[in-house]
């Protein structure tokens, strides 16, 4: 069966084809659409077998993305299907379940309607989830859908770590409460990166860094998810690319109220105007803050070490949470990729037990690799996330 997984996120598309069958998987194809809504987009398509194909254009959204997504999968040269009637199920990541969906889930109109009802509390990721799914209706109409949920796996979080001290009511009449997101990556690579070192997975201590354009982490402890960054919307935990993270509540009341902005324009600067792209002006993109943080931009030094900073009080917080630590995992777009944000977070946790391989870190990028010495009380690793393969299997299962 061939699957098609859409990944997307506030400002990018991750998608995969993937052959699914009982007992095994073939990836046919993946690619990557990002800088979506900056003035040049980037669009890198994987062929498995042929060469890869780029596209460098201005996407100013979500669906112009998919649309090019389709076009190079069924291009002669490049593609990788003969024709979009060959995919038989398109499996989609979703931020935000709620208390809806507590597990994946087939596409319906109860099931737009319960994640567009949720767009208000993840404005950058479900409405691009939805513009997904209506794209597909289109273009593939009748072909069913799956959507997987970034909060399924941080359903395990006890009360008193999902709890806000807040008045009880607001919990029990709108269910304002933690929920946590990137779940399905968080899951992946604890679970991963715990056989690269060989850890029992279910017995373990594992802190899972997920840094990109969004970002949070997660404390897994034994094989679930015990505390989490992210809270009742993707806004809260770390510094990110557009959004602000943690910050004091009666900071925004009072710029509100100074400003005289209303309840949605404190929300759309906290979400879209905030972060690195509001602490430098520059972009939101952390390529582009370390360009100006190597030419001496003052804000964009600010700006990435608050950024790694944030992090490494995270790693601190669930460490002291959890009673130790066995093992830290750095996935997503920049903890992938990022040499300089993973040796800068890692620096000065050697009274936690990391002695952390500089020789080993250098140069790696997008791959499966221990960072940590062979002595390290703690290890550190690095794991490619995977989060379609997750979804690609969940839609498989359901669909079939």
């Amino acid at each position: 069966m061939v699957i098609l997984v859409l990944n997307c996120g506030s400002s990018s598309i991750k998608y995969q084809v993937i052959d699914m069958k009982s007992a095994s998987s073939k990836l046919l194809a993946k690619g990557l659409v990002e800088r979506i809504g900056l003035p040049e987009g980037d669009l890198t398509h994987k062929p498995v077998g042929k060469e890869p194909f780029e596209l460098h254009r201005p996407i100013p959204d979500h669906t112009t993305g998919i649309q090019l997504v389709m076009e190079a999968l069924t291009d002669a040269g490049h593609g990788v299907i003969r024709s979009l009637d060959e995919v038989k199920a398109v499996g989609h990541r979703v931020a935000h379940g709620g208390e809806f969906f507590p597990q994946s889930c087939l596409v319906d109109d109860d099931t737009k309607q319960k994640i567009l009802s949720l767009c208000q509390i993840a404005p950058l990721h479900n409405p691009a989830s939805l513009e997904g799914i209506r794209a597909i209706e289109q273009v593939l109409p009748g072909v069913p859908q799956v959507t997987v949920f970034d909060t399924s796996f941080h359903q395990t979080i006890p009360a008193v770590n999902f709890m806000f001290a807040l008045p009880y009511e607001y919990y029990e009449k709108y269910r304002v409460r933690k929920y946590g997101f990137h779940g399905t990556s968080h899951k992946f690579v604890a679970r991963e990166g715990a056989k690269l070192a060989g850890l029992d997975f279910d017995r373990a201590k594992i802190i899972t860094c997920h840094i990109g354009n969004g970002g949070s982490v997660t404390a897994v402890l034994n094989g679930k998810s015990f505390d989490t960054s992210m809270g009742f919307s993707p806004l809260d935990g770390l510094v990110m690319g557009t959004r602000c993270g943690q910050v004091d509540a009666s900071a925004i009341t009072f710029i509100g109220e100074k400003e005289g902005l209303s309840f949605a324009q404190l929300d759309t600067m906290m979400n879209k105007k905030s972060g690195v792209l509001g602490l430098t002006g520059i972009s939101s993109d952390m390529r582009d803050i370390d360009r100006a943080y190597n030419e001496g931009n003052p804000r964009a030094i600010l700006a990435r070490d608050m950024y790694y900073g944030r992090i490494k009080k995270f790693i601190g917080q669930y460490a002291a949470e959890m009673g130790g630590v066995d093992l830290i995992v750095f996935t997503g777009g920049v903890g992938e990729n990022s040499c300089e944000m993973r040796e800068a977070v890692c620096s000065g946790l050697e009274f936690m037990g990391v002695h952390f391989d500089k020789n080993a870190n250098a140069g790696t990028r997008g791959v499966d690799k221990m960072l940590s010495a062979p002595d390290s009380k703690v290890k550190v690793a690095v794991v490619p996330t995977n989060e379609e393969l997750v979804i690609a299997t969940d839609t498989y299962n359901l669909v079939k």
